[in-house]
C-alpha cells in the first residue's frame, strides 16, 4: 500500500494542537547516596516522642549530615503500620488500576498455566480474582492499616513473577526501604558439592585478609534451616524461575557492577525487590562452627519527616492522592555514556565501580557492556560481558559501538573463542538485543519469536485510530527540529505496534488492514491479536531502537556480507538466570535460531539442572504512563471533531484520565504491564514463552573465587565448553566442545602484555574495593524504556 499525505484530511488540522504533547511522564529525581549506619535515637528525642512515627522523625532530625538516614526496622514498621486505612481513597486506587490491568497480556495463562509451569516454576495466580478480594477486604474494613492494604496490592502483582507487571503503592515504597546490614553469598566448596550460604564479608576476609581465616557456613537464619529460609525469602523477588530467584538473594559481581540501576547486593540485604519487604526486627545467623551473630535490621528513610507526628499526619503528607510531594528533585547523576575508543586495551573511566572485573578492552562507562581478554592458557578466549541491554538514557549508540569495536579487536588479536556473560541482565532497549545477535550472525534469521498482545476495547481503538492516521502520513524519519509535531506523530503513533503497517505477519508480509492484525483471535479463554514480528527494514526502526540501525538493515544493510566473526561451536553463553525481557529475546535468537549452548550458574542447594533464562519472557513492557498518554492522545488529537472526541471519551479510552495511580505510586519505581507475549513460531499451541520450561545445557556452581574475581567464572565456562574439563554438575555440553583439552598456543607479545596486566590487577585486589552498600535507587532514571525488567 502506498502512503500519501492529503492536505484535505481533517486529521492534519490537529498537527498544530499536538505540538505540546509529551511522551513520558517525568519522575522525581533524587541524588544517589550510600547508606551509613543508623545513628542511635537521642535520649531527649525519645523522651518527647508520642508515637512510633514521631520517634522516627526525631531520629532522622538527629542525623542531619546523613544523606540517607536509617532507623531500626521495627520502629519504622511500627510507624508505617500505624497509618490508618482511608477506605474511600483505597477503593479509588483499586478502581484506578483496573484500566491498566486490562493491558496485561497473560492474565488468562497465569490463572490456568501449563502443568509443567505450575510444577517446576510457579503456581497459578488469579489476578482479577485477587484484585476483587482486595477490594472486598477494603469494603468490609478487614485491613488494620494502610500498609496492609498497599502491600497486598503490591504482592498481587509481584506473585505473578512477571517482572514486567509491577505497581508499588506509595505506602510500600515512598517513606521506607528495608535492609539487613549483611550481604550473603551462596557457594560450593569445590564446585561439585551443593552450595552453602556465607557472610560475604567473611569470604572477602579469607580472600584478601588473614590467610589462616576460614569462613564458616550459615546453618540457620532466625532459627530456621538457612537454605529453606533463603528459598522462602527469594520468592519475594520478581523473577519466575526459583533458582534464578535464589541467586538474586545474594551478592553478585555482575549486579553490583550496575550500581543503583541493578539489584545491588542482593534481596537479602535490601536491594532489588528486597527493599520493599519488612525483614523483621533482627536477623540471627547460626554457623557451622557453633557461633551465633545477631544483626539489627534497618529501615532507610527516603523522605523528609518534618511535621510528621503520627500515622495520620504521615498519610496526609505522602499517601493522600491530594498530597503534595516534598521529595527533593535533583538532576540524575547519570551522564551521557561514552566508550573507550583506544585501539589498544585500556580501562574506561566510570562513575560506577565494577569490583572483581579485570581491565577491559572496551567498556561502556556505566558497565552496561564490556569486552575482555583472558590471560595465559586462556589467551584464545574473548569475553563479552552484557549485564544490561541499555537501561541508561542515550547509551544505545555507545552500547552498539562497544560490540562493534570489541569484535574487531578480538579477531585482530587472534581470539578464537567467545564467552558471552549475560549475568544480571534484566533487558533494555529491545532492538539492542537484535543488534548484538546480528553482529554475531550477519546472515542469521532476522526475528526471534512472534509477538502477540491482548485484544480488548482499548487496544482495538488504538489500532483503529493509529492506523487511520497512518494511511494519510508517509513512513519517514522526521527531524524534530524541523517539525516537532510530525516527529511526535511518527514516533508515537506511526511507528507503534498499534499501527498495522509497523510489523510483518507470520508470512513476512505487511498486514492488509488493521483488522487483519488486530483480529481478535481466541486462545486459552482470552482474546489476542494476530501473530506478528518486527520489520527491521522499516524506515522508522530508529524510533524503536534508541536511534540505531540494526546491523544488516537500513543504513547497515551491507553488514550481511561481513563474515561471521566466530563459528557457532566457538560461542557459549553463561547466565545467572536473571535474564529477562530483551535478554530473553536475545537468548531466543541465540538458542533457537543458532543452537548456541547455554550454561546456568548457581541455583538452590539441590541437585539437577536449572534454567538459564529465569526472568520474564514477555517481549515488550508498557509503562502505565505511556498507556495513559496513548489514550489521551487518541481522544484529543486523532479525532476529526469535538463530537467524535466526545464519543470516543465514552469508551474505555475515557478511563485513563484519572491520575490516582500515579499520585499513589512510590517515586522512583517502575509501573508496567507486559504488553506483548513471545510465541515461538514452531509452537502450534501458541503458548507464551513465559510459561515454557527450558533447562540449560549445563549447570555450574559458584565457588568463593567466583564471588571476588569474575574471570573465575569465565575460565570455568571456557574449560567446560572448549577445554575438555567439564565443571558441569548437571547437564552436559556433549559434542559441543571442539575436542580434548584446548591446545596451548604460543603467546604473542600482546598476549604476554595482557597476561602481565591481568596478574598485576589481581595482585592489587583488596577487600575494601567491594562495596557492601549498593542499593537499588531508580529516582531520576528514565523508567519508560520498554524492554526491561527493572529491579
Amino acid at each position: 500500500m502506498t502512503n500519501s499525505c492529503s492536505t484535505g484530511s481533517p486529521l492534519l488540522v490537529h498537527f498544530v494542537q499536538f505540538a505540546t504533547m509529551v511522551l513520558s511522564r517525568a519522575f522525581a529525581a533524587a541524588s544517589l547516596a550510600s547508606v551509613v549506619a543508623a545513628t542511635p535515637l537521642q535520649p531527649q528525642a525519645r523522651q518527647y516522642a508520642t508515637s512510633a512515627c514521631a520517634e522516627v522523625a526525631a531520629s532522622v532530625a538527629g542525623q542531619p549530615a546523613t544523606p540517607v538516614p536509617s532507623v531500626d526496622a521495627k520502629l519504622a514498621y511500627d510507624c508505617i503500620t500505624s497509618v490508618p486505612l482511608h477506605k474511600d481513597e483505597a477503593l479509588h486506587l483499586i478502581e484506578g488500576v483496573v484500566p491498566y490491568f486490562r493491558w496485561q497480556s497473560s492474565t488468562a495463562w497465569l490463572k490456568d498455566p501449563p502443568a509443567e509451569y505450575a510444577e517446576k516454576i510457579q503456581p497459578a495466580t488469579d489476578v482479577w480474582g485477587g484484585l476483587e478480594k482486595i477490594k472486598s477486604k477494603v469494603e468490609s474494613e478487614e485491613y488494620d492499616n494502610e500498609f496492609e492494604f498497599g502491600f497486598d496490592l503490591y504482592t498481587l502483582l509481584q506473585q505473578t513473577h512477571d517482572g514486567h507487571f509491577v505497581y508499588v503503592p506509595d505506602v510500600v515504597g515512598t517513606v521506607f526501604n528495608w535492609a539487613r546490614p549483611v550481604p550473603l553469598v551462596s557457594v560450593s566448596a569445590d564446585g561439585k558439592e551443593l552450595p552453602k550460604p556465607y557472610v560475604y564479608a567473611d569470604v572477602l576476609a579469607e580472600s584478601y585478609g588473614n590467610a589462616t581465616f576460614t569462613p564458616s557456613a550459615i546453618t540457620k537464619i532466625n532459627g530456621q534451616k538457612a537454605t529453606k529460609y533463603l528459598e522462602d525469602w527469594s520468592q519475594r523477588g520478581s523473577l519466575q524461575d526459583r533458582d534464578a530467584l535464589y541467586n538474586n538473594v545474594f551478592y553478585e559481581l555482575a549486579t553490583v557492577s550496575l550500581g543503583p540501576t541493578g539489584s545491588g547486593i542482593g534481596t537479602f540485604a535490601g536491594s532489588g525487590r528486597g527493599k520493599w519487604v519488612y525483614p523483621g526486627p533482627e536477623t540471627k545467623l547460626e554457623f557451622e562452627n557453633g557461633t551465633t551473630t545477631t544483626y539489627t535490621n534497618v529501615a532507610r528513610v527516603l523522605v523528609s519527616l518534618n511535621g510528621v507526628t503520627d500515622g495520620e499526619s504521615l498519610y496526609q503528607k505522602y499517601f493522600s492522592s491530594q498530597a503534595t510531594s516534598t521529595i527533593a528533585a535533583t538532576p540524575s547523576n547519570s551522564s551521557v555514556a561514552t566508550t573507550t575508543a583506544s585501539a589498544t586495551p585500556s580501562a574506561t573511566t566510570t562513575s560506577i565501580p565494577a569490583p572483581g572485573y579485570p581491565p577491559p578492552v572496551y567498556k561502556e562507562q556505566h558497565n552496561l557492556i564490556g569486552g575482555y581478554f583472558l590471560e595465559d592458557d586462556y589467551s584464545d578466549i574473548a569475553v563479552l560481558s552484557v549485564p544490561s541491554f541499555v537501561s541508561i538514557e542515550s547509551a544505545e549508540v555507545d552500547f552498539q559501538q562497544v560490540t562493534e569495536k570489541f569484535i574487531v579487536a578480538a579477531k585482530a588479536a587472534g581470539k578464537t573463542k567467545l564467552v558471552i556473560d549475560l549475568s544480571a541482565n534484566g533487558g533494555g532497549t529491545i532492538l539492542q538485543g537484535y543488534d548484538l545477535y546480528k553482529q554475531l550472525f550477519p546472515k542469521g534469521i532476522g526475528h526471534a519469536a512472534f509477538d502477540r498482545y491482548r485484544a480488548h476495547e482499548s487496544t482495538k481503538l488504538l489500532a483503529e485510530y493509529s492506523s487511520r492516521l497512518a494511511d494519510v502520513l508517509p513512513r519517514e524519519l522526521v527531524d524534530p527540529d524541523v517539525n516537532e509535531t510530525k516527529y511526535a506523530l511518527e514516533s508515537d503513533v506511526i511507528a507503534s505496534p498499534s499501527n498495522y503497517l509497523s510489523d510483518l505477519n507470520a508470512s513476512d508480509l505487511n498486514f492488509p488492514s488493521w483488522e487483519a492484525k488486530f483480529g481478535p483471535f481466541e486462545h486459552h479463554g482470552d482474546k489476542f491479536s494476530n501473530l506478528f514480528h518486527w520489520n527491521l527494514s522499516d524506515v522508522l526502526t530508529p524510533y524503536n531502537s534508541g536511534g540505531i540501525w540494526v546491523h544488516g538493515y537500513g543504513e547497515l544493510a551491507n553488514y550481511t556480507s561481513v563474515p561471521q566473526p566466530f563459528a557457532n561451536e566457538d560461542i557459549v553463553v553463561v547466565t545467572d538466570g536473571y535474564c529477562a525481557s530483551t535478554c530473553t529475546i536475545f537468548s531466543e535468537l541465540m538458542r533457537q535460531r543458532q543452537g548456541i549452548k547455554y550454561i546456568s550458574l548457581g541455583g538452590r542447594a539441590i541437585k539437577g539442572i536449572t534454567q538459564a533464562v529465569g526472568g520474564i519472557k514477555g517481549t515488550n513492557n508498557y509503562p502505565w504512563t505511556y498507556i495513559q498518554y496513548l489514550a489521551e492522545l487518541t481522544i484529543t488529537n486523532l479525532t476529526a471533531s469535538a463530537e467524535e472526541a466526545t464519543k470516543l471519551n465514552a469508551t474505555e479510552l475515557g478511563d485513563y484520565w484519572d491520575n490516582v495511580v500515579f499520585e499513589r505510586q512510590a517515586p522512583g519505581t517502575s509501573v508496567n504491564v507486559n504488553f506483548r507475549d513471545g510465541i515461538r513460531d514452531t509452537d502450534e499451541t501458541e503458548t507464551p514463552l513465559q510459561f515454557v520450561y527450558e533447562p540449560a545445557d549445563c549447570r555450574i556452581l559458584y565457588t568463593k573465587a567466583m564471588t571476588v574475581d569474575v574471570t573465575a567464572i569465565w575460565k570455568a565456562v571456557a574449560d567446560s565448553a572448549f577445554g575438555g574439563e567439564s565443571h558441569c554438575v548437571a547437564g552436559s555440553l556433549g559434542g559441543y566442545r571442539t575436542g580434548g583439552r584446548r591446545a596451548k598456543r604460543e603467546l604473542t607479545v600482546q598476549d604476554k602484555a595482557m597476561s602481565k596486566r591481568m596478574h598485576a590487577w589481581r595482585r592489587e585486589l583488596r577487600a575494601e574495593q567491594y562495596p557492601l552498600d549498593v542499593y537499588t535507587d531508580l529516582k531520576g532514571m528514565d523508567l519508560t524504556r520498554r524492554g526491561i525488567m527493572w529491579p
